[in-house]
């Protein structure tokens, strides 16, 4: 009997107490800030996708102009080589001559001057196509350089999260079969636990069990700390009947994802402002409602964790 009077109490602290409207606004407005944030890693997923593409269409278009003008300094060359070849006769010639007419002496003359000066042109186009083809080959350089720094920071943050999801998937292998999946898509880590781990139906209070699955993924998260960590609560579409407490099952899932965060808290090597909670009620379903199975995979937490995106911004301006 001692041992039920603090859920008694409890039970009449829940029925008899309600979310302030500063709680509830405080939560729309982090729900608001979140979908904000998330629109704004999609938006720099989307432009380094954007961006990569670029870089790589702007260096093919380098190779393809320094191959132009390698192409051209080839034909330069040997036109220089041909006019050289063909001042070379034309002095002999011209040598052979001056014994025998002046008229023939003074046309090879000016014919010579004219080769001379066409010579000395197209050896100074030679010297100003080299120096292009040399900018040409430094900027191709610098180009591949960028894009191979931007392909590496991407895949190191890639096995970074790949690491990261073997971390969490080994921490919580206590918990295959109990409704937790752990996930990669699209550079993130997607942690889900179903209700049946966490909750008591209509309750945002964490089972013992629940709380030792969230510790547990908290040591993992205390060791990444450039990991943005965002819990999603989820329920499924039938209305919440609870106390007056809550609006909704909307409430309901903020108050979930809460108590999550407030234990991932507990834990002083994670960094608070890397932690966002967030209710999404009914409206982000995995599964059809229309069975209990679907109505069961909807009810969950979602642990998404993203990598912060600093450094890619940083090259991504530099290129």
């Amino acid at each position: 009997m001692l041992k039920k009077l603090p859920l008694i109490a409890l039970t009449l602290l829940l029925t008899t107490s309600c979310v302030s409207k500063k709680v509830y606004t405080d939560l729309e407005d982090k729900y608001t800030n979140l979908k904000k944030d998330n629109r704004r890693l999609s938006d720099q997923n989307r432009d380094l996708e954007t961006a990569l593409n670029q870089a790589e269409n702007e260096l093919k278009d380098t190779k393809d102009d320094y191959e132009s003008a390698l192409a051209d300094s080839k034909l330069w060359e040997s036109e220089y080589k041909a006019l050289v070849n063909e001042h070379k006769n034309l002095e002999e010639s011209y040598n052979a001559l001056e014994k025998n007419s002046s008229a023939s002496i003074a046309a090879n003359s000016k014919k010579n001057r004219e080769l001379l000066a066409q010579l000395e042109a197209k050896e100074q186009a030679l010297i100003a196509e080299n120096a292009r083809l040399e900018k040409l080959k430094k900027e191709l350089e610098s180009r591949s350089q960028r894009v191979a720094e931007l392909e590496n920071v991407i895949a190191s943050k890639d096995a970074a999260m790949s690491k990261l999801k073997d971390a969490i998937s080994k921490a919580l292998t206590n918990f295959e079969g109990k409704g937790l999946t752990v996930e990669q898509r699209n550079g993130k880590v997607y942690v889900s636990m179903e209700n049946k781990l966490l909750f008591q139906s209509g309750s945002w209070a964490v089972g013992s069990q629940g709380k030792q699955a969230v510790k547990q993924l908290g040591e993992v998260l205390a060791e990444n700390p450039e990991i943005a960590i965002l819990i999603e609560g989820h329920t499924d579409d039938v209305p919440y009947k609870g106390n007056d407490q809550l609006s909704g099952n909307w409430d309901l899932s903020a108050k979930r994802a809460t108590a999550i965060v407030n234990i991932l808290r507990e834990n002083p090597s994670i960094q608070p402002e890397n932690l966002t909670a967030a209710g999404r009620g009914e409206f982000a379903p995995i599964a059809s409602n229309s069975s209990a199975e679907g109505k069961a995979q909807n009810r969950r937490i979602e642990v998404i964790l993203t990598p912060k995106l600093d450094e890619i911004s940083k090259l991504l301006n530099d290129i």
